[in-house]
């Protein structure tokens, strides 16, 4: 049984999109879509390159003023338009791999996208990569607005 020592932070964050769930897939696994969503407020641009097989890898670099950021992983699992399930690594620290799972249910005419991000490094981590993809959730839930 793991000790309170072993458990590392994790966070959940659940969305409703009025968009099919091939729809809310494809924004993930398609490079263009991607880098219209994926990103900071202050982002420039993004470059996303994938390989959507199991062990395949993805890389995505965000320019923003002065700087970028960039992360990159392998897919472990994929269920197409159902679950995404991928590592994901900072160039700056390479060493602290967590895991991100993505799940995609039909709710009626839309999706619930369940963004499911777990074995940060700490909770300084966890909090940093919350407000993060909130912010990147609404940009997605922006893009599906735009595409109607």
């Amino acid at each position: 049984m793991p000790t309170a020592a072993t458990i590392k932070p994790s966070l959940t964050i659940k969305r409703r999109f009025k968009a099919a769930p091939e729809k809310v897939y494809a924004a993930w696994i398609d490079p263009e879509k991607m880098s219209r969503w994926l990103g900071p407020p202050n982002v420039i641009k993004v470059n996303t390159t994938t390989d959507v097989t199991v062990g395949g890898r993805y890389t995505i670099q965000m320019i923003v003023p002065n700087d970028e950021h960039n992360v990159s992983g392998v897919y472990r699992e994929i269920v197409p338009n159902r679950k995404l399930i991928f590592t994901w690594a900072w160039r700056s620290t390479p060493e602290r791999e967590s895991l991100v799972t993505v799940t995609f249910t039909p709710d009626g005419d839309g999706t619930l996208m369940t963004l499911h991000h777990e074995q940060f490094f700490d909770e300084a981590a966890r909090d940093s990569h919350e407000k993060g993809w909130s912010v990147i959730v609404e940009r997605l839930d922006a893009l599906f607005a735009s595409d109607n």
